[in-house]
């Protein structure tokens, strides 16, 4: 079982880093298999709406978009971590993200995602409110904790002196090793949900 961690700071050793490490940790201890990218320095720009992924099969812009999904293709679950920027995730981050998930046909039902935010002082969660909202148009099961999954820290380091936000990103990698042992079971058993063929409706008319 492969999971696959996305860290959307610019900074590869950063507070960000250190929460994705908290969770990779836990991720090991249950004999999960992890990789982590480290995206957030990388010249990725936005999508322009070309749509030519819809006929090659992946994005017109040949670059690490195209480089990480089949890692996500490959994976049972998707850890997306930012630093947030105006109450939200970094642009490169976002930018990386639409293009990954609208380039990319294959399924990903059943793939369980997470995500978790760190920012000085606020905006941990709109910014984990727009993350988690590319895991739910997937059919993405969504892992959570007992709080919202956002550390605080500015200097590099700072993350660690937050027992609070450590404890509740340890606690969601914990569900999300538990949602991606009993999928596995599940799939086993029962298969995957039935899917009805796609109706779009445009409402301007």
């Amino acid at each position: 079982m492969k999971i696959l961690m996305i860290n959307g700071s610019p900074r590869p050793d950063g507070n960000t880093a250190l929460a994705l490490k908290e969770m990779e940790r836990v991720f090991q201890s249950h004999g999960l298999d992890c990789q982590t990218v480290h995206v957030g320095a990388r010249d990725i720009r936005g999508c322009i709406a070309c749509k030519s992924c819809r006929k090659t099969g992946k994005c017109v812009f040949d670059d690490t978009v195209n480089e990480i999904a089949p890692l996500f293709e490959a994976c049972d679950a998707l850890i997306i971590g930012s630093p947030v920027y105006y109450a939200g995730a970094n642009g490169t981050l976002i930018s990386f993200l639409n293009r990954l998930f609208y380039s990319t046909s294959f399924d990903k039902t059943m793939k369980v995602g997470a995500a978790v935010s760190v920012a000085r002082r606020m905006g941990q969660t709109p910014t984990l409110d727009a993350l988690y909202k590319y895991f739910t148009i997937s059919g993405m099961p969504v892992a959570s904790s007992h709080y919202w999954n956002g550390l605080y820290g500015s200097e590099k380091g700072e993350a660690l002196e937050d027992s609070e936000g450590l404890q509740t990103v340890r606690e969601l990698a914990e569900n999300t090793a538990f949602l991606v042992k009993s999928i596995a079971l599940g799939k086993e058993a029962y298969g995957t949900p039935v899917k009805e063929p796609k109706v779009r409706t445009n409402f301007v008319r």
